[in-house]
């Protein structure tokens, strides 16, 4: 499983969407969508958009492998990976920093792909994004430093120039494993 994780802003969605796009042919990679607490039509990535309620429920259900809440949005990861990893699949999924002792507890191997960018770079895209205010976007440049993400499965990828140079290592890193 790989673990795709960094700040807000930083061009984790991007990357691997061109991913996707680029593996799409090879059936042993899996991008499972998100189901985010977000309205579908407030940009970003393709989720699957879902009342507070619902996602509880699911929650209670246990339809999610992972779940954690950011940004005033909860987001949960469908407990299908389970059968995907079985298979012997590569599954590839954004998560929250927060939650990657959890996801190390449950599923292993797992690779942490850090991805980084500098600040000026981040701010920029958030501005670009236009779904946060200022202030916001200062949090959310602050909360990039408040974790520190380590260990020996965590490969990190700086996404400071273009798009297709960000996918193309992420793909290096997703078919090197």
């Amino acid at each position: 499983m790989f673990l795709i994780v960094g700040p807000s802003g930083v061009g984790k969605d991007s990357l691997i969407e061109g991913a996707k796009a680029q593996l799409s042919a090879d059936p042993t990679y899996y991008f499972p969508r998100r189901f985010i607490t977000r309205p579908q039509d407030a940009g970003g990535e393709d989720h699957f958009a879902v009342e507070p309620s619902v996602f509880k429920d699911k929650r209670q259900r246990g339809d999610f492998a992972l779940f954690w809440t950011a940004h005033s949005l909860s987001y949960g990861i469908p407990a299908d990976i389970k059968a995907h990893l079985d298979k012997g699949h590569h599954v590839v999924v954004n998560v929250s920093r927060a939650i990657l002792d959890q996801a190390r507890e449950l599923f292993s191997p797992i690779v942490v792909v850090l991805i980084a960018a500098p600040s000026a770079v981040i701010e920029a895209r958030l501005i670009a994004r236009g779904r946060e205010t200022m202030p916001e976007i200062g949090d959310r440049i602050a909360r990039a430093a408040a974790y520190d993400v380590t260990g020996p499965d965590v490969v990190r990828l700086s996404n400071d120039a273009s798009l297709q140079a960000g996918v193309a290592k992420l793909l290096e890193i997703l078919e090197a494993t």
